[in-house]
């Protein structure tokens, strides 16, 4: 019975032997690097004639470009390699040889091929595989930097300005930024507005969703799982959010969500600027700017105990807080032609503009879903609209009947369609004086087109103030 040192041997041997037939060529050094032993191919490679003349010779003098000797002295392999010898050139491996001990005692190489053109498909393969992957990697990076900046949340009222000023102090700092505010309110869409005009803008922009990820995932979503940590985990390891947003802005919405578990494990990082990955006892640094968003209240719940207060008073350091709807009547109408518009591209049908009546019956909503639930009723409307113009009927379709309470008081001489125009009005007249009467400008600012812009000026009579 053959035993497993046997086996090695047999096996070591019967390899050699079929490498040295397969081949285009093979020879051994000892530990000198001195040949020792060459198979009939490799001498016609060579234009050797005496075989025997070889042996006990240093290998550069036989083969020229030889790098046995490194291998000997390094006991490392050269797996894969491409080696001149005059007009041609082989593509070559080249192994260590060792005792029973480990020691090295000498060196293998063998000529896989004759013409490196015989890799030509191999090659091919890897350098598409390369493009693919580097494709993919430019298409994660586009996607992990932001779609949205401080124009992009529209509205020029008081309550809006006020914040976007708040906002924008705040991008100049690496401080931790608390968003506070109803669902639908545009907190990420701030988030991002912060992190495209912060120093970090360069840097990925990764959000994560708590109330979206279940429990039992959020510590390796976060951290990362390291290679082969559980059975099951890929063997490759993951990258956590952490690592992923390295030198960027970390979004971490609906943070009242979390476990208070994970809250110590995030106050951690948020302290120490380290975490580990998910079944791995080794730190690694991280450089991230955290923005958190909850519609929750953080300090009912810190009062609670269903939130740690240090880290909120970790996360609070800067505080905004976004309106809702119903705080911002005067932003309706450009929200309102600012999403028809939005809507109209996307959907493939003709523009539509919206009617004063129309304007008014989305006042007389309180909105619980804020500018999402307002994106919802105008998108539902105009798919449902067959005119140019959105009026109160294609609205009464899809939004609820007015309740009693929400009505405006008609008391007010104006009426709501003056109220409206005055509001238009105010706002126009604000992002003019911002733009300092640049009209392209102050549309952008508005999010509206420049025609749409010119056509308002014109019917409000805002130029007649201005002068």
């Amino acid at each position: 019975m053959n035993t497993p040192d046997d086996l090695r041997q047999l096996a070591s041997q019967s390899l050699l032997s079929h490498f040295t037939d397969l081949c285009e060529g093979a020879v051994i050094v000892d530990a000198q690097a001195n040949v020792v032993w060459m198979n009939d191919k490799y001498p016609g490679h060579l234009g050797i004639t005496d075989l025997a003349a070889m042996v006990g010779r240093p290998v550069e003098e036989v083969i020229p470009n030889s790098l046995l000797r490194q291998v000997v002295h390094t006991g490392q392999p050269i797996m894969l390699d491409i080696m001149d010898s005059g007009d041609d050139a082989y593509v070559v491996t080249r192994l260590p040889l060792r005792d029973t001990g480990g020691k090295v005692v000498g060196a293998v190489g063998f000529i896989l091929y004759d013409d490196p053109r015989q890799l030509a498909p191999v090659v091919s393969r890897y350098q598409r595989l390369r493009a693919d992957l580097a494709e993919a990697e430019r298409k994660l990076a586009d996607a992990r930097r932001t779609k949205y900046t401080f124009s992009s949340f529209i509205g020029a009222g008081a309550a809006c300005s006020s914040l976007k000023q708040a906002a924008r102090r705040a991008a100049r700092t690496s401080s931790s930024v608390l968003i506070l505010g109803e669902t639908g309110t545009g907190k990420e869409l701030l988030a991002q507005a912060i992190h495209a005009a912060s120093p970090r803008a360069n840097g990925s922009f990764v959000a994560v969703n708590i109330a979206a990820v279940p429990e039992t995932l959020l510590e390796a979503e976060f951290f990362g799982v390291a290679p082969g940590a559980y059975t099951g985990a890929d063997k490759r390891g993951r990258d956590g959010k952490f690592k992923l947003a390295d030198g960027g802005t970390l979004f971490l919405d609906e943070i009242g969500d979390m476990s208070l578990a994970l809250q110590a494990k995030l106050l951690r990082v948020l302290q120490e600027r380290e975490f580990e990955p998910v079944g791995s006892n080794r730190l690694q640094a991280v450089d991230v700017r955290i923005i958190a968003a909850t519609s929750r209240d953080l300090e009912k719940m810190v009062a609670d105990g269903q939130f740690r207060a240090d880290l909120y008073y970790r996360l609070n350091v800067i505080t905004l807080r976004t309106p809702p709807l119903r705080e911002r009547p005067e932003d309706m109408a450009l929200l309102a032609d600012y999403l028809i518009e939005q809507i109209s591209r996307l959907q493939g049908i003709p523009l539509h503009g919206i009617s004063t009546s129309a304007l008014n019956r989305l006042l007389q909503h309180d909105w619980p879903g804020n500018v999402r639930e307002l994106a919802n009723v105008l998108e539902r409307a105009l798919l449902m609209s067959d005119g140019d113009i959105l009026e109160s009927d294609n609205l009464d379709q899809v939004m609820p009947k007015v309740k009693a309470s929400l009505v405006p008081s008609m008391a007010n001489a104006l009426g709501i369609a003056e109220v409206v125009a005055q509001a238009e009005r105010q706002a126009i007249l604000s992002a003019l004086r911002i733009c300092l009467g640049n009209k392209a400008q102050a549309a952008r600012l508005l999010g509206i087109s420049r025609a749409a812009l010119y056509e308002k000026i014109a019917v409000l009579g805002v130029d007649a103030q201005l002068a």
